[in-house]
């Protein structure tokens, strides 16, 4: 039987891992999707870098955070950041850059400098394609968090490898299940955020 302290002090370094990762993810990855806007070089370079960081497998990742960060928190932190970055860049690229041609032409028409365009036109069409790529990073991050327990990073996945190590089922289950409760409440929070804050008919184009 594993502890309901040892639980819940892993649960919280989970949940710190997953939004810290997240929350980087979005800092950097909007503002790379805004840059993609200024030409399709820029994009090319951005989303090739995102696509080549997402095609190389989580564990490679990890791995090789080791040898430029070491162990612990802090490269765990890192490793997820770069797993979770494409799809929050790639939605938020893609929702910027299909708004209808004619709107865009429309506030130029009136005056509306490339930023306010992107801040009042582009952005408010762009928020369901935004909200699905953190939705689906925040998922990705929580599940990259348990593999990031294999360079010290602690959290729920440490219980997971070390009921692993020893057949012991409960650490298995209590490292395992939180986290799947976990990704559920991720899905359900995001999906009552965006009916919440989006008005309706915005994303048609």
């Amino acid at each position: 039987m594993v502890g309901v302290e040892r639980v819940a002090g892993a649960f919280t370094e989970h949940l710190m891992l997953t939004y810290a990762s997240l929350f980087l993810s979005i800092v950097v990855g909007i503002p790379l999707a805004v840059l993609s806007l200024k030409s399709k070089r820029v994009a090319s370079i951005i989303m090739g870098f995102a696509n080549l960081v997402q095609a190389i497998p989580s564990f490679a990742v990890v791995a090789i955070v080791v040898p430029l960060l070491g162990i612990g928190f802090t490269p765990a932190v890192f490793a997820i950041f770069l797993r979770a970055l494409l799809p929050i860049v790639k939605n938020t690229y893609v929702g910027l850059n299909e708004v209808n041609e004619a709107m865009i032409d429309a506030a130029r028409g009136i005056g509306l400098t490339e930023w306010e365009i992107i801040r009042y036109v582009r952005f408010p069409h762009a928020y369901p394609a935004m909200f699905a790529g953190i939705k689906f990073a925040a998922v990705l991050a929580n599940s990259i968090a348990i593999l990031t327990a294999i360079i010290g990073s602690g959290g729920l996945g440490s219980l997971v490898f070390e009921g692993l190590a020893s057949f012991n089922t409960d650490k298995i289950i209590a490292g395992s299940l939180p986290a799947i409760l976990m990704a559920v409440f991720i899905d359900l929070s995001f999906s009552y955020m965006e009916r919440r804050f989006i008005p309706k008919g915005i994303g048609g184009g």
